[in-house]
């Protein structure tokens, strides 16, 4: 702490000078505040025959700058420059005292914390409250018992280093403590690599505390900011991944909510239902990042293996072959070759771009002794079907924004998958489609799912156009995923919409219902 000071002081001389200067002013003439603070409270405890160690600090001046310039704080609202600890024997004494500290100095509105009651995540109890002390100081008072005070100053792992008995208090804090080394465990589990983890932890390590409750009246403690999807982690990871929606006070509110003190939470889940990748940005917690991440890279491999089965599956149909009539000698001779550790792996490197499914069937055909590889002109003509269901494996490109019923064609991006494109996109040039990374795709007859394009509408410039144009693209069962206005001559306004449609019949339809609306000139499908 001296050197803390002193650094501080060399550092930082004109902070510590005006610092110093106020706390001289805030303690005026009154050089031993402290020790007098510590006689009227043990004179007090001393009356009302209770008994405890105080000890009392001036916070030092480093310590109250970090705390004024991270909480964005003037010295005046600062609670704790002046603090007090309490150390006891028993939970009991601990509420004891905290009344007898209330009688001899007037405690402040809204400054006291419960965490005897309401542990903190990692096991840290105590009571924290705020009095007015002598001359209007403000002081804190924190009341804990001996074995509170060790977790607190030593960590939860210096809690086993003692022989303690069984009774109810140690029991909940060896409860508390495995509670948090378990969550800790989990993180490390569904964590890419160390870098991921430490992000995680870090996150968690010293968090503002909100406390809700779940329906059946359990206290669940969330750091400040939390959402309702931080929530249902916190609760279970599968009730996490199957969210749709919650009630927050019996009330339905998306998942992007944020969570307030004393709220009670019910989360809606859905069987169909998992992560998005927009969570990430969202969420607050480390244990509902690692999860969403680790099911995101599962569900990703899944999808990738299926993608690939189904390329690798094109190419052998020119050797009239397929998987199921592929030798185990012929793919074990391949894994060994390229030091792959299974057959899934080569399939998700299929799907990811980074081989080459014709290459790869023409290897392995090689390898049978009963068939020999064709020549690359003798490819099948037959395009991969696309399905709208391949999830993270396959992208629709955002400069030209193909639908279903659009003729299109795709690009293998090495590492990333599939990006699929519109036939008559600028960006495919004439190389691109002769080019190894070219795909020949076509949309599957039944299509799922609703797939983004962008509209440019342009209107006369008058008042509610943007709302009437808004409202009717509502009512064709279309939703607005992002617009751009733009006034051109004063006359006239360009709105540019990007919307959710299920096919070209689809898209139609909305731009029909838009011709018919008396402010609309044009209508244009924005293409690279």
């Amino acid at each position: 702490m001296e050197l803390e000071k002193l650094g501080f002081q060399a550092y930082h001389p004109w902070r510590y000078r005006v610092i110093d200067t106020a706390l001289r002013n805030l303690r005026g003439n009154r050089k031993e505040i402290v020790d007098h603070i510590e006689s009227a409270i043990l004179n007090r405890l001393e009356q009302e025959g209770l008994q405890g160690d105080v000890i009392g600090r001036e916070k030092n001046i480093s310590s109250i700058y970090r705390k004024m310039r991270d909480k964005k704080l003037s010295l005046s609202e600062l609670a704790d420059v002046y603090a007090f600890r309490i150390i006891v024997d028993s939970v009991d004494t601990c509420y004891r005292i905290l009344g007898a500290v209330h009688n001899l100095y007037k405690p402040v509105p809204g400054k006291f914390k419960d965490y005897i009651a309401i542990p903190k995540a990692n096991g840290y109890q105590s009571l924290h409250t705020v009095l007015f002390g002598p001359h209007g100081l403000p002081i804190e008072v924190q009341i804990r018992t001996v074995e509170m005070n060790r977790v607190a100053e030593a960590g939860i792992a210096a809690h086993w280093l003692y022989k303690m008995e069984d009774n109810e208090h140690n029991l909940f804090t060896n409860n508390a403590a495995t509670g948090w080394l378990n969550n800790l465990l989990e993180l490390q589990k569904g964590a890419g690599n160390s870098e991921e983890f430490l992000e995680h932890v870090k996150i968690d390590l010293f968090p503002d505390e909100v406390y809700v409750f779940t329906p059946r009246g359990k206290i669940m403690e969330l750091p400040k900011g939390a959402t309702v999807i931080d929530f249902a982690y916190a609760v279970h990871s599968d009730v996490g991944n199957h969210c749709v929606a919650a009630r927050v006070d019996r009330r339905l509110v998306p998942l992007r909510s944020r969570l307030f003190n004393g709220q009670t939470v019910e989360i809606l889940t859905s069987s169909n239902a998992r992560p998005s990748p927009a969570w990430l940005d969202v969420v607050i917690t480390g244990k509902a990042r690692a999860n969403i991440r680790t099911y995101l890279k599962q569900l990703k491999h899944q999808e990738a293996a299926e993608l690939g089965r189904r390329l690798l599956e094109k190419e052998l149909e020119v050797y009239d072959s397929c998987i199921a009539d592929l030798s185990s000698r012929a793919i074990e001779s391949y894994l060994e070759t390229y030091h792959l550790p299974h057959f899934e792996a080569l399939l998700e490197d299929i799907a990811l771009g980074n081989r080459m499914a014709l290459m790869v069937a023409r290897h392995m055909i090689g390898s049978e002794e009963d068939k020999q590889p064709v020549e690359t002109g003798e490819r099948s003509a037959m395009p991969l079907a696309i399905r709208g269901t391949e999830g993270l494996v396959v992208k629709y490109a955002k400069c030209c924004r193909p639908i279903p019923g659009d003729p299109i064609g795709a690009l293998f991006r090495p590492g990333t998958g599939i990006v699929v494109h519109h036939r008559d996109c600028r960006n495919l040039s004439k190389e691109h489609k002769k080019g190894d990374s070219w795909l020949d795709v076509q949309w599957e007859d039944e299509m799922e799912g609703e797939f983004s394009t962008e509209l440019r509408v342009e209107v006369g410039n008058q008042r509610g156009v943007l709302a009437e144009v808004a409202s009717t693209i509502a009512d064709t069962d279309s939703n607005i995923e992002h617009v751009h206005t733009e006034e051109r001559d004063g006359i006239t306004t360009a709105l540019t919409f990007v919307i959710s449609t299920h096919n070209r019949q689809h898209l139609a339809k909305i731009m029909k219902r838009l011709k018919a609306l008396p402010p609309v000139i044009r209508i244009i499908r924005q293409m690279a």
